[in-house]
């Protein structure tokens, strides 16, 4: 079955765990304290993305609060962010859908940070945003019905 953009923002819901979040950047050596980490919050939402320069960690602010003795080398975002859920189930060969809800977000001067995982979609605005961020997407969902 192949999906289009606009019959996913149609019939997609928006969630939100109303959880505020922060994200981290750790030294690369540090994937074992970033694992251990983020199986002790043990509940979603949590993401966990290793690159060659850095560990990054995107977890609820207050995991962070509970963890900060362990945290020392992090480097924190001083922007507090929402989660915002496409629910819906994608297909991988989906095209264009992050575009649409980037300009949407763009077009109200609102940043976002994405994190795919295997069939959904999360997207993170700073939290002073995301009643605004919201609006944005039922707007850009309105226009599709």
């Amino acid at each position: 079955m192949s999906q289009s953009v606009d019959d996913i923002l149609r019939s997609a819901s928006l969630y939100s765990d109303e959880l505020p979040y922060r994200i981290l950047k750790l030294p690369p050596n540090a994937i074992t304290l970033a694992a251990g980490l983020v199986a002790e919050i043990g509940e979603p939402y949590s993401a966990f993305i290793v690159d060659k320069d850095e560990v990054s960690l995107m977890i609820p602010d207050g995991a962070l609060q509970a963890f900060s003795a362990r945290l020392r080398e992090a480097s924190m975002s001083d922007t507090v962010y929402r989660l915002i859920t496409l629910e819906a189930v994608l297909e991988p060969d989906l095209v264009g859908l992050l575009a649409r809800i980037a300009q949407a977000l763009a077009a109200a001067g609102i940043p976002m940070l994405t994190f795919a995982a295997y069939s959904r979609d999360h997207i993170f605005v700073p939290q002073d945003d995301f009643d605004r961020a919201i609006l944005a997407l039922q707007t850009l969902q309105e226009q599709r019905a």
